[in-house]
């Protein structure tokens, strides 16, 4: 009875306060904490770093036009020094930090490696598009999966069959395009014109299948628009929290109907694809006679199933076809803006041709010139190119990790479990602690020693990744990145249009936000 009766004087103070309280008086009193709030977290912010609101977390403080978003970033950095902590949406659960700190990406990558997984949060969004391929697997599953891509993309048998299929694509397909728009003096916008190369290209060395994208009428190609869409829709999941993008994706609304339909076409094909290639290896009892990735794999004893082979195929038209595409799309303009980098590059260039002995000197056509493998190692000074361009422009402007255990990074940022953490490549080239004084110009002589190409750290230049997580692909990236730029520079100038803006997209890679219309005009003979 004792409890019966202090439960009833309970009820009876509530009911007495509730006629004290109005609707307003509770608004106010909110209202007063969120300012309140508000003035501490600016105390303690010191204008150093981003902003994170009550309630609403660091969104006020993010830039309202997405292209700013890595400019905004890199700045927040510099000004906090290089780490600032950040929380999302209070029902998103969503918070961590973002670092460029090139100690810190060396303990997450290296060090602590096993603490800093992809996570469940990335892996989550990109299920639906790569399954559980390479780049979106952890632990064993991603062991087993390196382990059999290294084995299969460094034999010399997959690096002769690239190198000649980049070869055919290049002569046969790129040049032959350019010849016709400097015949004609046509606009193309030349992001269009790589991302088609680089996707023909990754798809002939992984699946056997050239789209034909590159084509002289530039078609349409259903599975490369779709591709397209399903990577850049598949951004959405991240910038949304699951309670909305979930439930979208399970009624098919929005956004998420259109990734849908892209990732149904996407699958459609890889599937199609894997059937008839196990269809050509039960009628000929073997595929000895292609150097593809995916034939390759089937001649293994492993047995691996259609959906693991078509995760992993996937996977690396994802890595392939963006990534060396934007690359050179970022170099081609900083030459343009740059053309005493670009006479040197012409005149390596023409110091390997003059190599070649008497021989080949009847052949003083620049039509005529095929790059040898040997040759395009000698591009010492291409290749400070090219690193250049990716040090600024990287092709993965951000990373993101997430923590397994309670961790503290090098510069005492303190990271809990479940937190994820941001590292902005784009940001670390900016950074003069890093890079010198220097840092913003566009300056490949940063790569040469002696009149030779040096290296930097992958922690201090993490675009091809760092640590155990290397890119596989990297000399595969570089030997097609130098093929394309001294096949196309050493016979064409290619001069971009008047008032055209070279505007990073967010996207996950960093495309060119419209796009680079550039005209062609033809060199004279070598």
């Amino acid at each position: 009875m004792r409890s019966l009766f202090d439960f009833s004087r309970v009820l009876d103070w509530v009911t007495k306060m509730y006629g004290y309280i109005s609707l307003l008086d509770v608004i106010l009193a909110l209202l007063g904490l969120f300012v309140f709030s508000c003035a501490v977290e600016k105390f303690m912010s010191k204008g150093r770093r981003p902003m994170v609101w009550p309630v609403f977390g660091i969104l006020p403080s993010v830039p309202s036009k997405p292209e700013k978003i890595y400019d905004w970033s890199t700045q927040a950095l510099i000004g906090s020094g290089g780490t600032f902590p950040y929380r999302g949406m209070w029902f998103g659960g969503a918070y961590g930090i973002v670092t460029c700190n090139s100690v810190n990406i060396e303990y997450m990558l290296k060090t602590r490696f096993h603490n800093f997984p992809k996570g469940q949060y990335y892996r989550d969004r990109f299920r639906d598009l790569l399954g559980g391929g390479i780049f979106n697997v952890d632990e064993v599953p991603w062991r087993e999966q390196r382990r059999l891509a290294t084995s299969e993309m460094h034999s010399a048998r997959f690096v002769d069959h690239s190198y000649r299929t980049m070869q055919e694509l290049v002569h046969q397909k790129l040049l032959k395009l350019l010849e016709k728009l400097a015949g004609t003096g046509d606009q193309i916008d030349f992001q269009d014109l790589l991302l088609r190369f680089t996707f023909d290209n990754i798809c002939t060395a992984a699946f056997g299948v050239d789209p034909g994208c590159l084509a002289l009428e530039l078609p349409d190609v259903p599975f490369a628009t779709a591709f397209e869409m399903a990577t850049e829709l598949t951004l959405f999941r991240f910038l949304l929290p699951p309670f909305v993008w979930k439930p979208m994706r399970y009624f098919g609304l929005g956004y998420e109907g259109r990734l849908k339909k892209a990732l149904k076409v996407v699958h459609e094909f890889a599937h199609k694809t894997v059937q008839d290639r196990r269809a050509e290896r039960t009628k000929l009892g073997s595929l000895r006679h292609r150097s593809d990735l995916l034939s390759r794999l089937m001649e293994r004893p492993d047995n691996f199933s259609d959906r693991f082979l078509m995760d992993f195929c996937v996977s690396f038209i994802l890595a392939g076809r963006d990534t060396s595409s934007v690359a050179l799309v970022w170099f081609f303009w900083l030459v343009y803006e740059h053309p005493d980098v670009e006479s040197r590059i012409l005149h390596e260039l023409q110091e390997i041709l003059s190599l070649r002995g008497t021989a080949n000197k009847e052949k003083s056509s620049s039509e005529e010139v095929v790059f040898t493998t040997q040759e395009l190692n000698k591009m010492v000074y291409l290749q400070a190119a090219l690193s250049e361009s990716l040090r600024l422009y990287p092709a993965v402007p951000m990373e993101i990790k997430e923590v397994l255990e309670d961790d503290v990074l090098p510069d005492g940022a303190v990271v809990k479990k479940g937190a994820r953490v941001l590292y902005c490549i784009f940001s670390m080239a900016r950074m003069e602690n890093l890079w010198g004084k220097d840092c913003l110009e566009f300056k490949p002589e940063r790569w040469m020693r002696d009149g030779e190409f040096v290296g930097e750290s992958p922690f201090k230049y993490a675009v091809f990744n760092a640590g155990p997580r290397l890119c596989i692909g990297k000399k595969f990236a570089y030997m097609q990145m130098k093929m394309v730029a001294a096949s196309v520079l050493l016979r064409y100038s290619i001069r971009v249009a008047k008032g055209s803006c070279a505007i990073p997209k967010m996207t996950t890679t960093l495309y060119m936000k419209y796009g680079l219309p550039v005209t062609v005009q033809p060199r004279s003979n070598l």
